[in-house]
């Protein structure tokens, strides 16, 4: 069931990549499972931690990630239901000085990711091989419900490894 990598844009392939489950709900519970595996061990004194000047802290990656999956669950909703209206971008830069992350703790986070996740496997477990099959044009993409399910765990993957390689 997961789609064809020439069938998704070129920004996303990589993503997608690096998920091996079969079908989106598969790769959702998956990859929340190694993501809360990770989090949950954090210690609250490094959630400040950048890797480099000008990137962003620990507690800003997961907030990010929590963004790219609202946004991308949204984005799924929308062309399930046959919603056929092209939505614009969305500049995560911007979202992130705005996340109030700082402000938060690492067992906030991970809470509110893993009840985040829950929500997004319920939506797509809600969807029927039509609407999975359905697409809907985003940042002047056109995307797939199946495909945006494979790019919220792969999104998630790729950072998970930014993460483990970068500033554990």
């Amino acid at each position: 069931m997961c789609p064809e990598l020439e069938s998704i844009p070129s920004f996303y392939r990589n993503y997608v990549a690096l998920v091996a489950e079969s079908n989106p709900v598969e790769a959702l519970r998956a990859s929340m499972e190694r993501v809360q595996a990770l989090v949950r061990c954090l210690p609250e004194h490094r959630a400040g931690h950048r890797y480099a000047e000008g990137k962003w802290s620990i507690r800003e990656v997961l907030c990010h990630l929590m963004d790219g999956e609202r946004v991308l669950a949204y984005r799924a909703l929308r062309f399930a239901r046959g919603d056929r209206t092209p939505l614009p971008s969305y500049d995560q830069d911007l979202y992130a000085p705005q996340a109030n992350a700082a402000a938060r703790t690492i067992e906030r986070l991970a809470d509110e990711m893993a009840r985040l996740r829950t929500c997004t496997i319920d939506l797509f477990e809600s969807f029927t091989p039509e609407m999975l099959a359905r697409s809907g044009e985003a940042n002047q993409n056109v995307l797939s419900v199946l495909a945006l399910g494979f790019i919220i765990a792969g999104h998630e993957r790729h950072h998970l490894k930014v993460l483990e390689e970068r500033y554990l």
